[in-house]
């Protein structure tokens, strides 16, 4: 089709002085994620991309906008949890090894 081009946005930040309310603009991550998905090459690392959109968004006190960025960035915390040891519950016998 001839497109080379796509404008969108870190975390989907910024707004549009077009359309008075609008929630914000295409997040970049969520484009790359659909774009390498169609086996693109885009240049973009998407996983440096994620890190960015959600720094800004830290600092900026806000949800990151790109659904791509939510479900890594959680995925990545479920298997940091998973693979963090997991202490004793309370009251339960400790083994001499442990000690």
């Amino acid at each position: 089709m001839g497109v080379r081009v796509v404008d969108s946005s870190v975390a989907g930040l910024g707004g549009c002085p077009y359309a008075p309310g609008a929630s914000g603009n295409v997040a970049t991550e969520d484009v790359v994620y659909m774009l390498h998905g169609m086996q693109y090459n885009t240049g973009v690392d998407l996983q440096k991309a994620i890190e960015t959109g959600n720094w800004i968004s830290d600092r900026l006190g806000r949800s990151n906008g790109s659904k791509a960025a939510r479900a890594m960035t959680l995925k990545a915390l479920a298997a940091a949890a998973a693979a963090a040891p997991c202490p004793p519950a309370p009251g339960a016998p400790i083994e001499k090894s442990k000690l």
